[in-house]
C-alpha cells in the first residue's frame, strides 16, 4: 500500500502542472510534495480491512466509518466534490460514480487477499458503497486483481495478459499519448493509463516516473501505477525511508499497524 502513497505524493505537485518527461525529482518537500486524498483513503481503507479481522461480512460498514472519519480528519486533502458531500453525510450512499478515485484507494485489498476471488470481493465492497457505477467498479476491480497478482509472483506478461482478457484492452504505449493525454478523472480515461506505466517499466520508481510523464490526474495515476509495482517489485529502501517523513504521526500508525498483517 505504501507503493500507492508514494505515487500519490510524487504525483501531488504536477497534478494542475503536468510535467510530460521523466526527468523530475521524484520526492521533494520544498517543491510541495505531500499526501492528498488517494493517500489518505487509501489508509482509511486499510483501516476497514484492519476493523473487520479476517471476517469481511462488514466491510462495507467498515469501509464508510474509516473514509468518514478520516476524511473528516483530513478535510483539505483534495476530495471530489460530491465525495466530499458524501464524507459530510449522515446517512451516506452510493452516487453511481465512474471517477478514478474507486481504483486509487483500493490497494490495501490486493495486499489483503488470500485468493484472486477475495480481491475481487474485497474491491467490491470498499468501492460500491460509493463508486457503484460499473466503470467505477472496474477501475478499482482491475487495480486490487493486479496487485493481488503481482503479490503472487505473476509475470509480467502473465498479468498483462489476465488485464486484457477481463478488463481493458490496452492497445497504446505511453510515447504514442503523452504529448496529447490531458486531465481525466475517469476510471476509464485513467486505469489503462496507469496500468500501461507499470507494463511499460523496469522497476518501482521508472513505474512511478511512467505514470507521471503522461500527465493528466498525476497523482491518482501515480497512486494506482505504485500499488502494482509496490507489489511486483518491492520499494527501495531509501524511497521508502524519504516516503516515510511526508506521513504524520496517525497516518505512520494506520500504515504500519496493515504492513504488519499484509506486507509478505
Amino acid at each position: 500500500m505504501l507503493g500507492a502513497i508514494i505515487g500519490d505524493i510524487a504525483g501531488s505537485r504536477f497534478e494542475w502542472n503536468n510535467i510530460k518527461c521523466k526527468d523530475f525529482e521524484l520526492l521533494s518537500h520544498s517543491k510541495g510534495c505531500r499526501p492528498t486524498d488517494d493517500s489518505i483513503m487509501s489508509l482509511a481503507v486499510a483501516q476497514a480491512i484492519l476493523d473487520c479481522n479476517g471476517e469481511y461480512n462488514e466491510l462495507e460498514r467498515h469501509a464508510v466509518s474509516r473514509m468518514q472519519e478520516l476524511g473528516r480528519r483530513y478535510p483539505n486533502a483534495g476530495y471530489g466534490g460530491r465525495f466530499h458531500k458524501w464524507i459530510y453525510a449522515d446517512d451516506p450512499h452510493p452516487y453511481n460514480s465512474w471517477g478514478n478515485g474507486s481504483a486509487m484507494r483500493v490497494s490495501a485489498c490486493g495486499f489483503a487477499a488470500g485468493s484472486l476471488d477475495e480481491a475481487i470481493m474485497l474491491s467490491r465492497a470498499v468501492t460500491e458503497v460509493t463508486h457503484n457505477h460499473p466503470e467505477g467498479i472496474k477501475g478499482a476491480e482491475a487495480t486490487a486483481v493486479a496487485i493481488y497478482l503481482a503479490r503472487k509472483g505473476k509475470s509480467m506478461a502473465e498479468i498483462k495478459d489476465h488485464i486484457v482478457a477481463h478488463y481493458y484492452k490496452i492497445e497504446f504505449k505511453l510515447a504514442e499519448i503523452r504529448a496529447n493525454y490531458t486531465f481525466d478523472v475517469s476510471c476509464q480515461g485513467s486505469v489503462p493509463q496507469a496500468l500501461e506505466a507499470f507494463f511499460e517499466s523496469t522497476g518501482f520508481e521508472d513505474a512511478i516516473r511512467n505514470a507521471i510523464s503522461i500527465g493528466g490526474d498525476s497523482d491518482t495515476i501515480a497512486a494506482i501505477t505504485g500499488g502494482i509495482a509496490e507489489a511486483y517489485y518491492g520499494i527501495p529502501a531509501e524511497i521508502r525511508q524519504l516516503a516515510l517523513t511526508f506521513l504524520d504521526e496517525r497516518q505512520l500508525e494506520l500504515l504500519t499497524a496493515f504492513e504488519s498483517l499484509h506486507l509478505r
